[in-house]
């Protein structure tokens, strides 16, 4: 098990690694890592090994044959109206097919959420180990064949686009942040506390502009979860401290507002500082950048309409972009959104069941009361407006965690003693809910 566990977070991690190839197959590290793992999972299965039908594998199967249908009439549509390239089609599907591998597998696993708990401790562990090394790389004090951690002025890494590493950034802490919240001894929330810091601090090198927005918007949400679960803590036990905090929250916003001036001294307006911390200082590059989304977003609409709603089956299938800078990119082109990607590829359909399968996450998390959790799927949500993230292993190893947050399990020992059977000490009735 703890191979498998390792193999599955480093697929997870190593997934926007799209600078390093494995030599012999010449495929992606996340990939072989993934494909390794469904190989020894189907292996133990074949093997006599025992799976689960929990509701959150129901869920995740019925999300992917929903996809499945959705991207198959869009296919269909594409093939009546359009060119279809048959190598990005081809692609997505692949793409696919591994996540919902990987996704309904893990979640059949006996004691899903456990082993998704210390796989979470190896994806931290292998995140941050990963991210010393690509600074290490991006400071000249290793040196990598075949690598450029820098894209001009950003940072990079191992991936080819400074946003795919900005993403993971962005997800690795929360993720973090949840394991520390939850650890159950002082070392665990110590360590889960330090792995925030990297992820921080090689999100703000890549000079992504949703990572900033991201990280600040999903603190206050969690700030504000944490504030709520504090006040309610305690029962009917009202204690001085919590007093006082109640009044700080009540007095907050008129503390704000008479320090509004203070703050944004130095700063012609509250508009200049928040340019200043973008890329490019909200200078051309964030204008051109703004440009090219809106673009690529009417189109998406515009072809998803064309459509049907029904889509244009998988890949991309937007126009060349008129911006002056962009002369050099590929054809076709992605709208970078999650949503409006996906309503151009499958339609109504593919979006109501992404939505569907978020809004369950979140109510599993919220039930729960992981308040990190819920800052996480934060991340996904913010992340997914300006970006394409659906492929990214990540996303769906944290819609897991928190699928299996609520999710109630009754063991064994519960139905025999159900039943009027003696139930040992041991063997009492357990209804927890699992992270």
């Amino acid at each position: 098990m703890v191979i498998r566990n390792v193999l599955l977070a480093c697929g997870v991690v190593m997934s926007y690694a799209t600078q390093l190839t494995v030599p012999i197959v010449h495929t992606g590290y996340g990939e072989t890592f993934l494909v390794l793992w469904i190989l020894l999972s189907i292996g133990r299965i074949l093997g006599g090994g025992r799976m689960e039908a929990s509701p959150v594998f129901a869920k995740l199967a019925g999300f992917w044959a929903l996809m499945a249908l959705a991207l198959g009439l869009g296919i269909i549509v594409g093939y009546l109206t359009t060119v279809l390239y048959l190598s990005p089609l081809l692609h997505d599907l692949l793409a696919y097919l591994l996540l919902a591998s990987v996704t309904c597998l893990a979640a059949a696993e006996p004691d899903a959420a456990r082993h998704l708990r210390d796989c979470a401790w190896w994806v931290v562990a292998i995140a941050n180990v990963g991210l010393a090394i690509q600074v290490a790389l991006g400071w000249g004090w290793i040196s990598q064949s075949g690598v450029n951690p820098w894209y001009w002025d950003r940072f990079c890494g191992w991936s080819d686009n400074p946003n795919q590493l900005a993403l993971y950034c962005a997800l690795f802490g929360p993720l973090a942040l949840h394991l520390a919240t939850t650890a159950t001894n002082r070392w665990g929330r110590f360590l889960g506390l330090c792995g925030l810091i990297l992820p921080f601090y090689v999100g703000r090198l890549t000079k992504s502009d949703t990572y900033l927005y991201t990280t600040i918007l999903t603190g206050l949400m969690f700030l504000g979860l944490r504030t709520r679960t504090w006040l309610k803590t305690g029962g009917g036990n009202s204690n001085l401290s919590r007093q006082i905090g109640l009044l700080f929250i009540i007095g907050l916003l008129p503390l704000a507002m008479a320090m509004t001036p203070y703050v944004v001294t130095g700063f012609d307006s509250a508009e200049a500082f928040a340019k200043s911390l973008t890329k490019d200082k909200g200078g051309q590059a964030t204008e051109d950048t703004m440009a090219l989304r809106l673009y690529l977003w009417s189109e998406a609409v515009d072809k998803g309409l064309r459509s049907g709603s029904l889509g244009l089956g998988p890949g991309p299938h937007m126009e060349r972009p008129p911006v002056s800078n962009q002369q050099f990119l590929p054809h076709p082109f992605e709208a970078h959104s999650t949503f409006l990607d996906l309503y151009s590829q499958g339609g109504f359909i593919a979006v109501l069941a992404l939505m569907w399968i978020v809004v369950s996450s979140a109510i599993s998390a919220w039930r729960a009361k992981f308040d990190a959790l819920l800052a996480l799927l934060g991340s996904i949500i913010i992340f997914s407006i300006p970006h394409l993230i659906i492929r990214h292993p990540i996303m769906w190893f944290a819609l897991m965690i928190c699928l299996f947050a609520g999710s109630p399990r009754i063991t064994a020992a519960a139905r025999i003693s159900r039943d009027g059977l003696y139930v040992g000490k041991r063997a009492r009735i357990l209804h927890v809910a699992q992270e």
